[in-house]
């Protein structure tokens, strides 16, 4: 019989992360690699851990991630939002516990893009009286 998993996307400023939650005993695989290999914070592994630590399911899933595009901070950021999404699948119980610590909501916080005539987004070419 094939095994149960649950399934959840994560996103944040260019980064997605594909996240699968199997019955196990807590280890987190990013990308063929262990967290703590593939993240060097360990802020930011607290970070991915955050929904997990909150719903008290830490030991009882194994978290596989494929994640793709941006940094460290925004790759986090994205399996955090698909761990939190994979374990609303997992149980329906967990979304007022994951609302309220504001897990289940997309951050939408972009670069902003870089206007002509400028040399950035807002930062104006230097100015000279003379």
């Amino acid at each position: 019989m094939a095994q149960v998993q649950y399934a959840g996307t994560g996103r944040r400023k260019s980064s997605v992360a594909r996240v699968r939650l199997v019955p196990g005993n807590g280890n987190i695989t990013v990308n063929g690699r262990d967290v703590k290999d593939y993240i060097p914070f360990e802020a930011l592994v607290e970070v991915i851990k955050q929904p997990l630590n909150i719903t008290e399911t830490n030991g009882s899933y194994d978290v596989l991630v494929n994640v793709r595009g941006g940094g460290f901070t925004g790759q986090a950021g994205a399996i955090r939002h698909g761990i939190a999404r994979a374990l609303l699948q997992a149980d329906p119980e967990y979304r007022a516990v994951l609302k309220r610590a504001g897990l289940l909501t997309r951050d939408a916080r972009m670069k902003e893009r870089k206007k002509y005539g400028l040399k950035g987004a807002r930062r104006a070419p230097q100015f000279s009286k003379r």
